[in-house]
């Protein structure tokens, strides 16, 4: 029987639950587990796929075409769990089927109530994740203890234990330790309120980790044990990371977490072997190069919009033994300001994606910098759109080029929608969701990144290239070095003279690991590195020539 375990989360949010599942589940696969992660969200939403990038971060992208929470891509960057749209549900979701089977009349007449249809809803929501192949189930309740929209998962999750045994699950709790300047001490009444809520709701928390910005003093883990009816040796710190998120999984394993997991649910491990993750953190805060990349978007003030974007240039970074100092940049201040000003002595630009018409004139001005001044460019989705409007004015000569998302009437619509999508009125999963394959020219910059020539790539979009301007594209210079399998659609386009100017219409940062870095932004950001190595061998040059010159004129 798998085991489960289920994190819950308190005090305040943002504490950094899908991280401490993420880095569980890596920790248990280290010790040979077999590992599978769900989330729970307890808002009405049906998926975030409608919700602003200012309300919930990014929305990441599974193979199987799911829109879920961005707390999935922590799971996938951490672990080799394969992930599906069972691995993501919301009370809207859960509500919806619900409602679905009262009409159908599945509940034969019964009065439909929260418990017991709703909390079995969600139980059997959890057992889709249990597999044969499978030892371990983390779940995620997302929201914290106390709000009244997670009360059904809590509930639900309290009977799991009583379904499948008590043995067979465990129950972790992530808390706030605030630190008090003015007293000069940590406060633990905080944790201690939070899993009272637990407990009053039926559920005794096995294993409390303490997130905090100083060490938790050891009077200070004894109280907590004490008061919140957990053994001390299960009050584990979890301290605020210096360098980077991936020092997570250590510091749990070096408060004895994976052990505690191993005796406590009694599971067959392996002995921990997790020198390749050391090893990865001494990349990390060792680099010998840094490099300057611009991101270049609409939604940057929320710095979880862009999340995977951010991560994989960190991820090529780390293959490539590099610093990436990541510059946000406000599409419309590139409007406001000029390109000159906004990304004069940036290595490498990049453009994301998005959604309207906001920022888009200032992505468009950044492109054409980019592609005038010979600075590696890379483009993803309304990157790529982007970049075929810019190119479609300023060297194919259509003035009136546009997308007819931000101008319906333009007599170039450069970007559009397909036939089959004009009928289309919702906005909620209606797009080009999830994975599709991609075949790549021989010889491309695209083809020289991946190494194959048949790729596969997931997607978010509803607008594509215009293929009746695409022979006058080539005729200018363009290759559409990738496209669907039928050619009906593109999928890549790149300037062959320029250093690296490659825009995608999919979403390669969501198969990015820190272990496995995307091969399209470890060679973006190896070409960004080309341009900062040659910029320095350049000022050199000219420093040496003017010392010389100095020289010589003294002697004079």
């Amino acid at each position: 029987m798998a085991k489960h375990i289920f994190v819950t989360g308190g005090v305040v949010s943002s504490l950094g639950k899908g991280l401490t599942c993420a880095s569980i589940g890596m920790v248990l696969e280290h010790r040979g587990l077999r590992v599978r992660l769900q989330k729970f969200d307890p808002y009405l939403n049906v998926d975030p796929g409608t919700m602003s990038p200012y309300q919930h971060g990014e929305v990441y992208v599974l193979d199987d075409g799911a829109e879920t929470d961005l707390d999935l891509g922590h799971y996938e960057r951490f672990t080799s769990a394969p992930l599906s749209r069972d691995c993501n549900f919301t009370t809207g979701r859960i509500y919806s089927s619900v409602i679905e089977k009262e009409r159908h009349g599945d509940y034969l007449g019964q009065t439909v109530q929260v418990i017991p249809h709703v909390t079995d809803e969600i139980k059997a929501a959890i057992r889709k994740v249990v597999t044969d192949d499978v030892d371990v189930v983390i779940t995620e309740i997302g929201g914290t203890v106390g709000d009244i929209e997670s009360l059904p998962f809590l509930e639900a999750i309290r009977q799991f234990a009583l379904d499948v045994g008590k043995q067979n699950c465990l129950y972790i709790h992530l808390t706030l330790i605030p630190y008090l300047k003015a007293a000069g001490e940590a406060k633990t009444k905080p944790t201690q309120h939070s899993v009272g809520r637990l407990r009053e709701i039926g559920i005794q928390p096995d294993i409390l980790i303490c997130r905090t910005e100083r060490p938790l003093a050891k009077e200070d883990a004894q109280k907590i044990a004490l008061f919140c009816n957990v053994e001390p040796s299960a009050v584990i710190e979890e301290r605020d990371k210096e360098f980077s998120i991936y020092e997570v999984p250590l510091s749990l394993v070096d408060h004895g977490l994976d052990q505690l997991l191993v005796e406590k649910l009694g599971l067959r491990a392996k002995p921990l072997e997790i020198g390749d993750w050391r090893q990865l953190l001494q990349r990390i805060m060792n680099p010998a190069h840094e490099v300057s990349i611009a991101v270049v978007g609409k939604y940057i003030k929320h710095s979880d919009a862009y999340k995977s974007v951010y991560e994989a240039l960190a991820h090529a970074g780390i293959a490539l033994g590099a610093r990436v100092l990541v510059r946000r940049i406000e599409a419309e201040e590139v409007e406001r300001e000029g390109p000159e000003k906004t990304l004069s002595g940036m290595d490498g630009i990049l453009v994301p994606g998005g959604f309207g018409d906001r920022g888009i004139a200032g992505k468009v001005e950044a492109i054409r910098f980019a592609r005038e001044k010979q600075i590696p460019f890379f483009g993803i989705c309304l990157g790529l759109q982007c970049a075929a409007i810019e190119f479609a004015r300023n060297v194919v000569n259509l003035e009136d080029a546009d997308s007819t998302e931000v101008s319906p009437d333009c007599r170039h619509p450069i970007v559009c929608l397909l036939d089959e999508q004009f009928d289309i009125t919702n906005m909620g999963g209606t797009m080009r969701l999830g994975s599709y394959p991609c075949q790549l020219s021989e010889g491309s910059k695209a083809h020289q990144a991946y190494g194959n020539l048949l790729v596969h790539e997931r997607h978010r979009h509803r607008y594509e290239f215009n293929n009746q301007y695409r022979q006058q594209f080539v005729a200018h210079g363009m290759v559409f070095s990738g496209t669907s399998p039928d050619e009906k659609l593109v999928e890549v386009m790149e300037l062959s003279d320029h250093p690296w100017f490659v825009a995608v219409q999919c979403h390669p940062e969501f198969q990015s690991k820190p272990t496995r870095p995307h091969p399209l932004f470890r060679e973006f950001v190896h070409a960004s590195l080309s341009r900062r190595e040659a910029k320095k061998s350049e000022a050199g040059r000219l420093r040496g020539e003017a010392a010389r010159a100095a020289t010589a004129l003294a002697a004079k």
